[in-house]
């Protein structure tokens, strides 16, 4: 590929529950490819936007909740003036429009690399028993529910403590009725029905970054466990590690579903060593940077498929590469503000 690539990255949004979109285009800036990146934000605080030579310009996007009319226009008219030949989003809230739009974007001559709409809804976090067994996986025992009043009268074997989650984001772990109640009602505000309500196992946390070619063949895959997480449940500091089982089910799940894209796979691994599969998330995680540490460099691939390249599958990485995230002060200049406020870019 000799051609300088326009890619535009979603996500910038590097906070206390990160984004992806910093941490892909690090990997992007760590590649060969010839690239310029354009930055779409959907808030005007979103410090990708201000961060010294990560983005090339910004356009802020309207939320995937306005519509689908208004966000395809948006992306058109950012097209035009940029040319962009691949667009990563990388928020589970906005892949629906992004899928749906699919031919419509590759006749504007913007090429995505996601999975399926069928692929896409099928590991709904609502959708995760049907999905355990079709694929012969283990998950914990969970209910999605549309209504509160259905808390009263949870199936067994569900009991305290359980984890209650967010169609798209956020899940908190509840000890009594009280409590669920109120996480019941402010998740479904905010990310709306259904609530999924998950069975607590006690084990460690391990995820798996991976890659899928569309064909059923892992291009690449990093498994760690998470060393620090957040009140938020998010991975603040990790570690790669060695675990062919984890690799196994990966590989499996991939396989057996065609899987088109990135995608993260939640974990639990018990004291007696099973494996018990908690969530998927259907693109790129925010911690897609320790695979990139650990040699296999994810988005630098994605964009390869995305543009229509055959890429070799990697089967190795190095083990015991650690990250950890750190919160520093960007400095910068009100007028940057402004524009981006003003004008909707920068």
């Amino acid at each position: 590929m000799n051609k300088k690539l326009t890619i535009a990255v979603t996500g910038l949004n590097n906070i206390d529950s990160p984004g992806p979109g910093v941490p892909v285009i690090r990997g992007i800036k760590d590649s060969n490819l010839d690239v310029r990146i354009i930055g779409l934000a959907y808030e005007n605080l979103e410090p990708g936007i201000y961060m010294p030579g990560l983005v090339d310009k910004t356009y802020l996007m309207p939320y995937p909740s306005t519509g689908s009319e208004a966000f395809l226009e948006r992306l058109s008219y950012i097209h035009s003036k940029e040319k962009i030949d691949v667009v990563i989003p990388n928020f589970d809230s906005e892949l629906y429009l992004f899928i749906k739009f699919d031919d419509e974007l590759k006749k504007m001559g913007i090429r995505t690399f996601l999975p399926t709409l069928e692929q896409f809804e099928e590991r709904h976090k609502s959708n995760l028993p049907e999905f355990a067994e079709k694929y012969d996986i283990k998950v914990p025992e969970s209910i999605a529910l549309t209504s509160i009043k259905d808390l009263n009268d949870l199936p067994k074997p569900l009991v305290f403590p359980y984890w209650i989650k967010g169609k798209f984001y956020e899940a908190f772990k509840v000890t009594d009725s009280s409590q669920a109640k109120y996480y019941f009602n402010k998740l479904s505000a905010k990310w709306g029905l259904p609530v999924v309500i998950q069975q607590s196992i006690y084990g460690t946390e391990v995820n798996v970054i991976a890659l899928g070619d569309g064909e059923g063949n892992t291009v690449a895959a990093v498994p760690m466990r998470k060393q620090y997480i957040t009140d938020k449940g998010k991975a603040w500091g990790g570690i790669t590690i060695e675990d062919e089982r984890m690799l196994e089910i990966t590989r499996h799940i991939i396989k057996s579903t065609k899987w088109r894209g990135g995608m993260e796979l939640e974990m639990i691994k018990t004291e007696d060593g099973e494996y018990y599969l908690i969530e998927i998330n259907p693109r790129i995680p925010a911690w897609v940077y320790l695979a990139v540490g650990a040699g296999q460099n994810i988005p630098e691939m994605l964009c390869k498929l995305a543009m229509g390249e055959t890429v070799k599958p990697i089967n190795t990485y190095k083990n015991g590469v650690m990250f950890i995230r750190y919160s520093w002060d960007l400095i910068g200049d009100i007028s940057d503000f402004e524009k981006i406020v003003i004008f909707g870019e920068l």
